[in-house]
């Protein structure tokens, strides 16, 4: 590791803290041409932002050439009002969208045998290993990659590998991750670091691009009232600089509940959350902590649709989200070869619903009640349960309502993972 970096207060390290080490590091780093691959705005808290700005004034400042790259995943790309928020003083003409279907390269294989081994025989399917063609030319001569360590839904922690196989990663390493992952069973995975899904990246990473000259610049962050407190910065190339940033992610973004959660209500930021296919990380991350029987309650006032793109949103109107095993049934349909060609929605579809287990009611303005019905959630109007659960006056955790009601109130779904103690420490 080349830089390990934690806070010594609760508020944080500061922005000079974070400049003062970041430019300590870059300048033993000379370059002449750089990628660096950030994470969009749906990582808004992630610091990364600053990061990168940090990155591109050191380097642009030298006469070097700086792109950048977000890891976009499928997600829409970032759009100049949302780097101009994100990344402060970056020119946008610098910013380069990652088209996951077309603008990779193929690497090699990840080997239907090792896929087994690793998911317990639940998938034996070869993978691909697809990466963005600009993470392999060689006339960048260092490659840096900025973003945040945290619960995840697919890999069980998120970043270092996983931001270049998936944030730049092609169609089949997408899809079939986010199947794998899925079929292994998320509850199995989320909050660790050693998940069948990580293996599989950590192979990709091990095997195809130790030869490049990438380092990885990890936050650990959480964002109380909105306001990002960095509570650790670990840079490095191998794998000591993640498993760092997972200990910290662990002990930082991971709240255990004492019992299953009633009835939990999770605010979505409209700048940040504009789809199911986003939002619906208030179900991932609450899936562990919510009772049998329970109502999740989803206030999404910029949630307009479905998917990131048309033909994602068209796949997730058609099956809906519907549980696992009836995702996984017509995922097994031989005339069902749209949702084959899409494992990564197909995933999404499995993750977004709570298996019968409780409620999902999302509370919606930019799009239909109809339509939220005819997926499987409970719709509700916006207004009229923002007013009841007021995000503006709840506080985070438990809440009394004045006529006796409790919920458990999270403003923003995407810095952590609940989890109910007491199941979990059974089925440990």
């Amino acid at each position: 590791m080349e830089l390990c970096l934690r806070a010594k207060t609760e508020t944080g390290l500061t922005d000079a803290e974070l400049e003062e080490n970041l430019l300590a590091l870059l300048e033993r780093r000379p370059a002449k041409k750089i990628l660096i691959i950030p994470p969009d705005h749906t990582r808004f808290y992630s610091k990364a932002g600053f990061i990168t700005g940090v990155c591109y004034r050191h380097y642009a400042g030298l006469g070097a050439e700086v792109d950048i790259l977000p890891a976009l995943g499928t997600h829409v790309p970032v759009t100049e009002a949302e780097a101009a928020e994100m990344f402060v003083g970056v020119p946008f003409e610098r910013f380069i969208p990652h088209n996951w279907r077309t603008d990779v390269v193929k690497l090699g294989e990840i080997p239907a045998s090792f896929m087994a081994e690793r998911t317990e025989g639940l998938w034996a399917e070869s993978v691909e290993g697809e990466l963005s063609r600009r993470v392999m030319d060689p006339r960048y001569d260092l490659i840096l990659s900025p973003g945040q360590v945290v619960p995840h839904e697919v890999v069980g922690m998120a970043n270092h590998a996983k931001n270049l196989f998936v944030g730049v990663g092609g169609a089949d390493m997408i899809n079939k991750s986010h199947m794998a992952g899925a079929v292994y069973g998320m509850e199995r995975m989320m909050g660790r670091d050693h998940t069948p899904v990580r293996d599989m990246f950590d192979y990709a990473f091990e095997t195809y691009l130790k030869a490049r000259p990438i380092l990885f610049l990890l936050t650990v962050t959480t964002a109380p009232g909105n306001q990002t407190l960095t509570h650790g910065l670990f840079c490095g190339k191998e794998r000591d600089a993640l498993e760092a940033a997972v200990a910290l992610a662990q002990e930082k973004n991971i709240d255990f509940v004492e019992h299953g959660l009633k009835k939990c209500v999770v605010y979505l930021e409209p700048g940040e959350f504009k789809s199911t296919w986003l939002g619906n990380k208030a179900v991932y991350r609450t899936r562990m902590a919510m009772a049998d029987g329970g109502e999740l309650i989803i206030l999404a006032p910029g949630v307009e649709r479905f998917g990131e793109d048309g033909a994602v949103d068209a796949l997730i109107r058609k099956y809906g989200y519907r549980g696992r095993e009836r995702v996984l049934e017509q995922f097994n349909r031989p005339e069902n070869g749209d949702l084959r060609a899409n494992m990564g929605a197909a995933a999404h579809l499995i993750h977004g619903s709570a298996d019968g287990r409780f409620s999902i009611t999302y509370a919606v303005r930019e799009i239909s009640q109809a339509e939220i019905a005819s997926v499987g959630f409970v719709p509700a109007d916006y207004d009229e349960m923002a007013a009841r659960y007021d995000p503006a006056e709840l506080g985070y955790g438990y809440n009394t309502l004045p006529d006796g009601e409790e919920v458990f109130f999270i403003p923003n779904p995407a810095l952590g993972l609940w989890i109910n103690r007491e199941k979990f420490n059974n089925e440990g």
